[in-house]
């Protein structure tokens, strides 16, 4: 009787391993931080929940972007991002061209939004 709940135990232990294995391997947030180390693109956002802020990484800048609700002709949508570089520095080498892709990816989720740029950005937007 010990032996049988022993391997059940032990069975469990397993599955509970590697369950926690993949949740760990699916998560967005390290895909998140591997894509920043990586100096990949990748958009993390929970598009169903306009109270969280979504996160871009891009050659190594990590933007993150406010999203704000307000009404369409038929519908409540984000229709206000207001998006920010978390490190000034990580900006050096980017172009004018590299923040348009951006926005096209936003763009891609949120279509009636627009889209405000914080300094120094900004200034590079509006030349």
């Amino acid at each position: 009787m010990i032996i049988v709940l022993l391997r059940f135990v032990v069975l469990a232990f397993i599955i509970y391993l590697f369950y926690r294995g993949i949740s760990f391997l699916m998560d967005p947030k390290r895909k998140l931080d591997e894509a920043v180390e990586k100096n990949s693109y990748y958009f993390y956002d929970d598009i169903k929940n306009v109270r969280k802020n979504f996160f871009i990484t891009y050659k190594g800048a990590l933007f993150e972007g406010e999203k704000y609700l307000g009404t369409t002709k038929d519908s409540f949508e984000v229709v206000s991002i207001f998006v920010w570089v978390k490190d000034t520095m990580t900006l050096q080498g980017m172009t004018k061209e590299d923040f348009l892709f951006l926005e096209n990816e936003i763009h891609m989720n949120y279509p009636d939004a627009k889209i405000s740029w914080k300094n120094p950005i900004e200034n590079l937007m509006n030349e």
